[in-house]
């Protein structure tokens, strides 16, 4: 965001500070709409008394786009025994053959403009992308005269939610510009031109409610612009303009909870948007930093168990071995304030900025271990693909559980956390599923109305740090509580190991 500060010319005379402008002695507080200052805020583009000169102007650009599917149907092979002991004893004495699968065509609705003549078309990927099983047999793309031309993938990426096409059909089409997104501002009037279900050419206007705005999606790419002007079902793809006509965004989600707008909808910036778009268009492999850590934000929980700032940085709850972040030292606990000296918030997160850093680039990152800030150099990796980022290694959860844990009797952990824990024996950790050289608490109750409840702890997780000291009997845990008590520290911060799961830290609040 950028503020402007009006700056005042002031005179000392006689021991009395005159503001030679405003005539306000120096330093008095005046309203932020006082006559004053609201008479030398001059709007840079009014709301005109009519969108429609600028509509009619854009309009010729933006298309709808619809896709054929042939999408194959679960569950249809006609056998009534699928699924069970009897499927194979049908197919060899009832059908007499395997049977073939069988389709559906479905189809998906959305917007797009056309960036050049020549009928490269930019809409979301989620517009032109298959439905579950399915293939994209067609892709069609609408103008809005009705002219109706067919269409092929140039590229696509599903990350940022962007795809690019290209009209099959030499003709000189009217086209649209990005324009500089970073300059907009809250307040400023917004024009969005789509295809909500399936009704072509609609037009509807607000303002830029806010810029940067991080949804709580996580990834590469969360940061949109905010409006309120209507965006519903097939707006996506489609171009938000600013007053000079330039796109600004492209509509991409709503927050809804009755499925149609409610005044709050989220655009991709053109400053994000246009250079991957160009990339798409050259046929130019999109290549992503990456650290190799999984992240949470620092909740009131974690700062309280920490000692630290709240919306200060980014939480590592693991790191990935042999990945960037391990490979520069950067540890599970630690706390990620500054990506080369880029300060890490809400609004400007960890994954944005590492996304948006080229692999191979040296950088230094600032962070906070054991109370104490540290500067570590990471050569940030190559993000790999979705399926390789699937592929982790996890715990067994069908390991067997024959003998009940007996609870513990420590007074104090159950008075503070609401947990009652044991040690964790070779034949505990055999029924849990863990190595046998795991150390650490087990938690054998927990009591539902405590914070530890809340947090998601169960029976059978395992406690492996309390503030980042190793916990191997139930002394180790009543000293880090008590400890957290004298520091007037309000929660503790235990690594769990569940079932099933990586390790994570989980900050709980004492009572």
């Amino acid at each position: 965001m950028r503020y402007a500060y009006s700056v005042t010319s002031a005179l000392l005379v006689g021991g009395a500070a005159i503001s030679l402008a405003t005539g306000y002695p120096a330093g008095a507080q005046v309203a932020q709409n006082d006559d004053s200052h609201m008479a030398r805020v001059v709007p840079r583009a009014g709301a005109p008394e009519s969108f429609a000169d600028l509509t009619a102007q854009l309009q010729p650009a933006v298309v709808n786009i619809s896709t054929r599917q042939r999408i194959e149907v679960s569950g249809s092979s006609g056998n009534p025994f699928a699924g069970t002991p009897f499927e194979g004893l049908f197919n060899r004495r009832g059908g007499g053959q395997q049977q073939q699968p069988q389709y559906r065509e479905g189809q998906s609705l959305g917007s797009g403009f056309i960036i050049s003549a020549d009928g490269y078309v930019v809409t979301n990927n989620h517009v032109v992308s298959p439905t579950g099983r399915g293939t994209v047999e067609e892709i069609t793309v609408t103008m809005p005269d009705g002219t109706e031309y067919n269409a092929e993938l140039v590229g696509t990426d599903p990350q940022s939610d962007l795809a690019v096409l290209k009209i099959n059909r030499s003709a000189d089409f009217p086209f649209v510009e990005f324009g500089d997104s970073a300059q907009a501002r809250p307040g400023d009037w917004v024009v969005a031109i789509g295809n909500p279900f399936g009704l072509g050419g609609t037009v509807t206007s607000g303002i830029v409610s806010a810029v940067y705005r991080n949804t709580g999606q996580g990834g590469a790419y969360d940061r949109y612009i905010q409006t309120d002007a209507a965006i519903n079902r097939g707006n996506s793809g489609g171009p938000l303009f600013d007053m000079q006509g330039n796109v600004i965004g492209i509509n991409n989600a709503i927050f809804s909870p009755s499925g149609g707008s409610v005044g709050i909808g989220f655009a991709i910036p053109a400053e994000i948007a246009a250079p991957i778009v160009k990339q798409l268009r050259d046929g130019v492999e999109i290549e992503r930093g990456y650290l190799g850590v999984s992240i949470q934000p620092v909740t009131d929980d974690l700062a309280d168990s920490l000692g630290i700032e709240q919306n200060r940085g980014e939480f590592i709850q693991s790191v990935q071995p042999g990945e960037a972040a391990d490979e520069a030292g950067i540890r599970a606990g630690d706390i990620v304030t500054k990506i080369n000296g880029q300060t890490v918030t809400p609004d400007q997160s960890l994954s944005y900025l590492v996304a948006n850093t080229p692999p191979g680039t040296t950088i230094p990152v600032e962070l906070i271990r054991d109370g104490q800030t540290r500067r570590v150099n990471v050569t940030v990796g190559k993000r790999p693909s979705e399926e390789e980022l699937r592929q982790q290694q996890q715990f067994d959860p069908d390991a067997e559980d024959e003998d009940p844990m007996e609870a513990s009797d420590n007074a104090v952990i159950e008075e503070k956390l609401g947990l009652q824990v044991l040690p964790l024996t070779p034949q505990i950790a055999r029924q849990l599923g863990v190595g046998t050289d795991t150390q650490g608490l087990v938690v054998a109750g927990v009591d539902r109305n405590s914070d530890a409840a809340r947090k998601g702890l169960q029976r059978g997780d395992i406690i492996l740090t309390a503030n980042y000291r190793a916990v191997t009997s139930m002394q180790d845990l009543e000293n880090t509580i008590r400890t957290a008590e004298s520091e007037n520290r309000e929660a503790v911060l235990l690594r769990i190991q569940q079932r099933g799961r990586q390790p994570a830290y989980v900050a709980v609040r004492l009572r």
